[in-house]
């Protein structure tokens, strides 16, 4: 990494929490139920060698005196004290980021955070322990200073400037020491030597000239501190916990399910220091699962990694009418469940969590399907910003467009039977497709509706356009992407779904469409072997999402679809052959462009293609790719995108949509090659 100066996610498990860091100034925080990250102060520092001057690592902003807020005739003309606290040289630092585990290193000063990858209990199967391990709204930090060969005691901190306009930073004492901010955020420790303390600025904390005043309520920056005696060397344990009581949404009453055996803050704190050492070995456990894919690059690493931190970040286990109602958030956007990215995480959450797969699809089938003139089809998503949607309908979908807001219905339609399809395969759970075998049907009954022409190609948009045209989940690109009538990417995946209900159902049907389907795309062959965007109006546009489809059959159990539908094969793979190169869908730096004709350009789906190309395809990964792979993360480490840890939508290698975003975690694929 050239850059180490970015911000990533640390968060717990379904908590919708995050301790962003990483972007110098008051760039990150302790963000509960957030978009972006919380832009507060963090103190991460020791005092240096000279008494009572300290250093920190660059987390935060030198801002005004707040004292000057009440004592306002005595701060006019006031001299400024010299700052004690300074910054760490940049060129110092060290940062080594991994996937469970995130170090950052200055002089003798070591700060390390912990993070959990790991599976989630099924919530009424597994155990209350198991659950609590799980879903405890934690992370955990370690802190260590090398005073070995110092010459006199020294101290640390660590600590944050809360922002939150309803709550005021408060301690706690008792069964754990700690800082925190109302009843949402903290920072605890249960280590011997440890003390806490508000002040209205770091200095006030760290060296108090009265200590009786670290209790000052007004103090809007809280920290923990302790000494180092000389020749010593001393490592204290943190946890940075998060906590929302009570109703959290609207539309549905629901509840965190942590609150089940977290009913406050402090419970969170004494259970998490209870367990640091289950916990920790948690997230090193994490570390070894990317680091033992001894083939993947470094540069794919770091993406892969980038990426998990960032869904985790967006999860949210609710608790609805007694059962788990899991939830993905869209970052930035906070839609809940969108069901474009749902299909993306699949991946993921095959491989760590089926049940909230089988969570999230039953509750499309519920509650957000409907019907149009064509038959089933199911909402964009569930709702937006802690707020569930009516039933049958999601935030996003308008009426009479044919772009951006339109509905998705064909798209949607296809999510649900390949979710579906690749839950029942990869579980075996016939108890669950029996009772959903009869949306099974209907969601082919409505594909066959929708082609309309016997093309196999989704033909006819949704009564619910009224008038207007579907989209795909590319809203935001051009017609060789957006537009779903008709288009290559669209097709490809629907011909995969055809194939997935043709063997579930037994569905000679299915398979006539599936049939259908490719021959349709192979007609559309021309002379230099690609294959146009989109099968109307002379579109001259070509994509390399045409392949995204093709992941869906090896997992479907359809591995012979490979072998039947050859030509279809060796058409996609000519295609790409022909337009990953310069000037069509290669950008300079040699970063993957989805579309001829559009600079916005999606990580998540690049690297679901770069699977396909390489594993399905059989393509080779040579300096062309290892080039791609740089820029690629390149553009997550542009000073302009460095804030938003990992986003989707970068536009010609500058973050546009699509920030602090989950979707990246098709990356998991990888793991598989």
């Amino acid at each position: 990494m050239n850059n180490i100066f970015f911000n990533a996610h640390h968060s717990p498990m379904g908590a919708f929490a995050s301790f962003t860091l990483g972007q110098p100034g008051a760039k990150g925080g302790l963000g509960l139920e957030l978009g972006k990250p919380a832009d507060q102060n963090i103190f991460i520092g020791c005092e240096t060698s000279t008494p009572d001057v300290f250093e920190a690592l660059p987390f935060y902003a030198q801002g005004a005196d707040e004292s000057a807020r009440f004592d306002v005739e005595k701060a006019e003309g006031r001299k400024a004290d010299a700052p004690r606290l300074m910054p760490f040289e940049r060129a110092g630092i060290r940062r080594e980021f991994k996937l469970g585990t995130d170090t950052w290193t200055a002089g003798d000063l070591a700060f390390r955070i912990y993070s959990p990858v790991a599976s989630i209990p099924e919530p009424g199967k597994a155990s209350v322990r198991a659950l609590q391990l799980a879903l405890v709204p934690a992370v955990l930090a370690e802190l260590t200073l090398d005073n070995s060969t110092g010459q006199q005691p020294r101290r640390a901190f660590f600590g944050y400037q809360g922002n939150d306009p309803y709550s005021s930073m408060r301690r706690l004492e008792g069964k754990v020491t700690g800082v925190a901010q109302g009843r949402i955020t903290a920072i605890a420790t249960a280590d011997a030597g440890v003390r806490s303390g508000l002040g209205f600025g770091i200095e006030d904390v760290v060296a108090p000239k009265i200590e009786e005043n670290l209790v000052f309520g007004l103090g809007g920056v809280g920290a923990l501190t302790f000494t180092v005696p000389a020749g010593k060397k001393v490592t204290k344990r943190f946890v940075i916990c998060f906590h929302r009581d009570g109703i959290v949404t609207a539309g549905l009453d629901t509840r965190y399910l942590y609150t089940h055996w977290f009913k406050r803050l402090e419970e969170v704190a004494a259970f998490a220091v209870k367990n640091f050492a289950v916990l920790k070995s948690l997230a090193t456990k994490a570390d070894a699962l990317v680091g033992r894919a001894s083939k993947l690059s470094a540069d794919q690493k770091f993406q892969l990694i980038h990426a998990v931190r960032a869904y985790y970040g967006s999860t949210q286990l609710l608790e609805w009418k007694g059962k788990p109602f899991w939830v993905v958030n869209e970052g930035e956007y906070r839609m809940m469940n969108t069901f474009d990215l749902t299909v993306d995480h699949l991946f993921f959450e095959m491989k760590f969590n089926p049940w909230v797969v089988r969570n999230a699809l039953d509750m499309f089938a519920s509650r957000y399907a409907y019907r149009d003139d064509c038959g089933i089809s199911f909402t964009h998503d569930m709702g937006v910003s802690n707020t569930l949607s009516r039933p049958g309908y999601s935030t996003y979908e308008l009426f009479k467009l044919d772009g951006c807001f339109s509905h998705m219905t064909h798209e949607q339609l296809v999510n649900w039977v390949l979710c579906a399809s690749v839950y029942v395969t990869q579980t075996g759970d016939k108890a669950w497709f029996k009772k959903q075998r009869g949306i099974f049907a209907a969601c082919l009954e409505s594909l066959i509706n929708r082609d309309g022409q016997g093309t196999g190609v989704m033909q006819r948009d949704s009564s619910r356009c009224m008038g207007g045209a579907e989209i795909t989940t590319y809203d935001s690109l051009d017609v060789s992407l957006g537009q779903a009538r008709n288009n290559l990417y669209l097709a490809v995946k629907t011909w995969a779904a055809y194939l997935a209900l043709e063997k579930l159902l037994g569905s000679a049907i299915a398979g006539q469409q599936a049939e259908r389907c490719a021959a349709t795309i192979c007609s559309k062959v021309r002379a230099d072997g690609t294959i146009p965007a989109v099968f109307e109006k002379d579109n001259q546009s070509l994509i390399i999402p045409a392949i995204e489809g093709l992941a869906f059959p090896q997992l479907t159990g359809c591995k012979d679809a490979y072998r039947r539908f050859a030509p279809l094969l060796a058409a996609l793979r000519r295609h790409l052959d022909a337009v990953l190169v310069p000037g069509r869908c290669l950008f300079p730096d040699g970063g993957w462009k989805m579309s001829s004709t559009s600079d916005n350009s999606w990580l998540s789906k690049i690297y679901l293609c770069q699977h396909v190309y390489r594993q399905i395809l059989g393509f080779p990964w040579e300096a062309a790719g290892a080039k791609a792979d740089a820029a690629h993360v390149g553009w997550l480490l542009r000073d302009e995108n460095t804030y938003w840890s990992w986003s989707d939508q970068i536009v010609a290698g500058i973050a546009k949509g699509s920030k602090y975003y989950p979707r990246g975690v098709t990356s998991i694929l990888w793991l598989n090659e």
